[in-house]
């Protein structure tokens, strides 16, 4: 398949990342661009600021939350190896999971999908990615009332998205191969790159900064 035109990200830049070896598996520390590192802070950041008055965040209202989260996770997973099936990109898929996954672990490299992926789609792409911020966003408006509550629902429902549906890829096609495994994180307004293991530490310890800082409360 040619190549398709970027919206987002210039073919300079990515031909560039190409050559210097970011879809390797060597540990690279920093996330592209470069203001995607920032978001190891929140985590640290929402600790600071929660830790002043506690969350009150019913135990259901966090579960429920979360179990949205997991299940949208999975959806997610999901669109993603629809989307490489039906470009021809995964292996196998014409048989059983296990065929999948022994065919594809080595080649499948989300992070090659800008260099495949034909403009039509990567719009289409880019507007999923909007409404999947509006459904997260919708859930935290309806779980709770204060607007302190509501960003830590957010945050906490997008860290348990963003660490299922890593999970949903590997347990379906096997990927990522390791947590050095590279990865498209966004396109929203660029494409965002990193290895696997930057967004699932910030996920992880977002998760954990929200469960430490929340008084129980009964639900109303």
């Amino acid at each position: 398949m040619a190549k398709a035109p970027s919206l987002y990200l210039g073919d300079r830049w990515f031909e560039s990342i190409l050559a210097h070896n970011y879809f390797m598996n060597d540990f690279l520390l920093f996330a592209q661009p470069w203001w995607v590192n920032f978001l190891i802070i929140i985590p640290f950041f929402a600790y600071c600021l929660w830790r002043r008055e506690w969350l009150v965040i019913a135990k259901w209202t966090l579960i429920i939350s979360g179990l949205f989260g997991i299940a949208f996770g999975f959806v997610e997973a999901s669109v993603v190896v629809y989307l490489r099936a039906a470009m021809g990109l995964l292996p196998g898929y014409g048989g059983t999971l296990s065929d999948v996954a022994n065919l594809s672990t080595d080649i499948y490299q989300q992070a090659q999908i800008l260099s495949e992926l034909p403009k039509s789609l990567l719009i289409i792409e880019f507007f999923r990615e909007a409404a999947a911020m509006i459904m997260l966003l919708s859930i935290s408006l309806l779980a709770v009332k204060s607007l302190r509550e509501r960003w830590a629902i957010f945050l906490w429902t997008f860290a348990t998205w963003d660490i299922f549906y890593y999970v949903g890829l590997w347990s379906t096609v096997r990927w990522p191969s390791s947590l050095l495994t590279p990865d498209v994180l966004f396109l929203i307004p660029v494409p965002w790159f990193s290895q696997v293991w930057f967004p699932i530490l910030v996920s992880a310890l977002t998760m954990i900064a929200v469960v430490i800082t929340r008084k129980d409360v009964k639900n109303s």
